[in-house]
């Protein structure tokens, strides 16, 4: 399995990419990188919804300059991981239990064999939900998890009741396959850059674009009804009041002032209730911080520096 490189997004050195499979059949792509001096663990990546592994590899080099190793999946039904519908442009998944199963795999198969301890997380918007959830379930994979704009919940309307009981009749009546109301096929990421909602900042924008327009079997479109049907679902456990205080795992959430992807006040609310949690909002970055303006970026690696490795927070 390899990784697509382009002249402005050259594939890290050292890099060792293949498949695994989980235990219902998905087949999922992963990369890793070897520390490049020392031993000072590993960093698991997790992508938002429609990313790819090429996308990081800018963070991939960043994380290595600062010593650790690196692991990164594609989830299933996006990048070059397994696609479950005839039509591969369809973002679907049947229930985010389906991506727990991509970490479970990913860390047994992946991480724990091949990768240096200790281990730490850093997940991105969807990748955030799925590793609230497994931590609320008390897997303990990481000595510490770094979350980018976790979906919490959406902003404004779109999670409301209306909403969320349209999406589950289409799904009851059989359209689990379809795209959401509104949605299409265009590939995401490829639209212009003026008035998008992931970023602030040109060069990197048209570097992820050009990733997709290179291999455009990397992208994904809009939603199916079943994958925010999911999503709906998954948010939904977060609204409990005792849901946060409930996860032990030692957790720094960043969130963005300007984001209108996820609801920036959603995580903060959802911080503020952690047990061993902090959180940071970054002024003026829209949500994706990570690929964001350096301005907004060198905030995030600030505030990863000082809780990445960090001292134990629990015993």
């Amino acid at each position: 399995m390899t990784l697509v490189s382009i002249p402005a997004n050259p594939v890290p050195e050292n890099a060792t990419a293949g498949t695994i499979k989980t235990p219902d059949g998905a087949e999922l792509r992963f990369a890793r990188w070897a520390p490049p001096t020392g031993r000072k663990g590993t960093v698991c990546v997790f992508t938002g919804r429609s990313e790819m592994i090429e996308k990081y590899f800018e963070t991939v080099r960043d994380l290595r300059d600062r010593g650790f190793a690196v692991a990164i999946i594609d989830w299933r039904g996006q990048g070059h991981s397994s696609r479950r519908l005839r039509d591969s442009r369809k973002g679907y998944v049947r229930s985010f239990s389906d991506y727990e199963l991509d970490v479970e795999t990913f860390i047994t198969e992946v991480v724990l064999p091949d990768c240096p301890p200790p281990y730490f997380a850093l997940a991105h918007s969807m990748g955030g939900t799925v590793l609230l959830r497994l931590a609320h379930s008390g897997k303990r994979w990481f000595d510490r998890v770094v979350l980018s704009a976790p979906m919490i919940d959406l902003p404004g309307k779109r999670t409301s009741l209306p909403a969320r009981l349209l999406l589950r009749a289409m799904r009851v009546a059989g359209q689990g396959g379809r795209y959401v109301p509104g949605g299409n096929d265009e590939i995401s990421g490829l639209a212009p850059f003026v008035n998008n909602p992931l970023t602030s900042d040109p060069v990197r924008y048209a570097r992820n674009a050009a990733i997709l327009e290179e291999d455009p079997t990397l992208g994904i479109a809009s939603p199916t009804v079943a994958w925010a049907d999911a999503a709906f679902s998954a948010m939904a456990t977060f609204r409990g009041m005792t849901y946060p205080s409930q996860i032990r795992q030692p957790i720094l959430m960043l969130a963005a002032s300007s984001d209108t992807v996820v609801s920036t006040a959603a995580i903060e609310e959802f911080a503020y209730h952690l047990r061993a949690g902090s959180h940071l909002v970054i002024a003026g970055a829209k949500h994706e911080i990570l690929q964001e303006q350096d301005r907004y970026r060198s905030q995030f690696w600030a505030a990863f520096d000082a809780f990445v490795p960090g001292t134990p927070l629990f015993g």
